[in-house]
């Protein structure tokens, strides 16, 4: 595995001349149109990344992204890979693996996610605070030591710095936030009622299919991570879920995650 991670970042520093990235970010379902609006050097189809596996969800339209924003060099992932399409664990964080050996410092993630908390409304930005993970760990197999410990701690997974730069930045631009635990389920169903109470009797706030693996790996590497969950729809109610609806709702809560996430990336340090 750690030679396919080395061999796919090599391919991919000489495809954009050794551009070394310093964040990275992953754009989950409806929130592609943020790596539009990158100023973009270089873009990479994933099918044309030798390791990459190929993005198979509608809303996910399968590019890295090269470019600035802010003045900062990042890469995007204008699309992610799931658990339910059938790939191994392996395969959902390799990703996260390759951008690491590029050099990324941050990672920021992405979701469209079921609100759980009865306080939440379907258009809400809530910042993760923590996670809950009912999908089988990345982790389990050999360890790659040279990229992290046998038995990494999970402790502020969430970087709390990142959480509070976020808050400072939302009050300044009047953007609501929610925060809260985010529980990763595999799907590709989407919850059942029953289901959504259990999450909320164990302590989460939003739930998806998706995330809990990338931040695993990252954090693994001793990457800082911030994450946020756009609500799409309210688990607790008798609406029937509908992925083109996450789509049009991600799309929207959007607009407001991209001013967070450009002001953050242009104050780190």
């Amino acid at each position: 595995m750690l030679e396919e991670i080395k061999k796919t970042a090599a391919f991919i520093q000489a495809e954009t001349r050794d551009f070394a990235p310093e964040i990275g970010i992953v754009l989950g379902t409806g929130l592609g149109d943020f790596a539009d609006r990158i100023d973009t050097k270089f873009a990479i189809e994933y099918k044309n990344i030798p390791g990459f596996p190929v993005s198979t969800v509608e809303g996910h339209k399968g590019r890295m992204i090269f470019g600035e924003i802010e003045g900062r060099r990042v890469v995007a992932m204008q699309g992610r890979f799931h658990y339910y399409e059938g790939y191994t664990m392996q395969q959902v964080t390799f990703p996260v693996r390759v951008m690491q050996q590029l050099g990324i410092r941050y990672l920021f993630v992405s979701n469209a996610s079921g609100g759980i908390n009865t306080s939440f409304r379907v258009g809400d930005l809530m910042v993760i605070t923590d996670h809950i993970n009912l999908m089988p760990n990345p982790l389990i197999g050999p360890n790659l030591a040279e990229l992290g410990p046998r038995f990494p701690d999970m402790h502020n997974c969430y970087d709390k710095s990142l959480i509070a730069a976020a808050t400072k930045i939302a009050e300044e631009e009047n953007i609501k936030l929610q925060y809260g635990v985010y529980v990763g389920g595999t799907g590709p169903t989407f919850e059942t009622q029953a289901e959504y109470r259990y999450f909320k009797a164990i302590g989460g706030d939003a739930a998806g299919m998706s995330t809990v693996p990338e931040v695993i790996v990252a954090r693994h590497m001793s990457i800082p991570v911030f994450g946020v969950s756009v609500i799409t729809n309210c688990g607790l109610s008798d609406e029937v879920g509908d992925h083109e609806d996450v789509q049009r709702q991600g799309k929207k809560a959007g607009v407001r995650m991209e001013v967070l996430f450009r002001k953050m990336i242009k104050n780190l340090k």
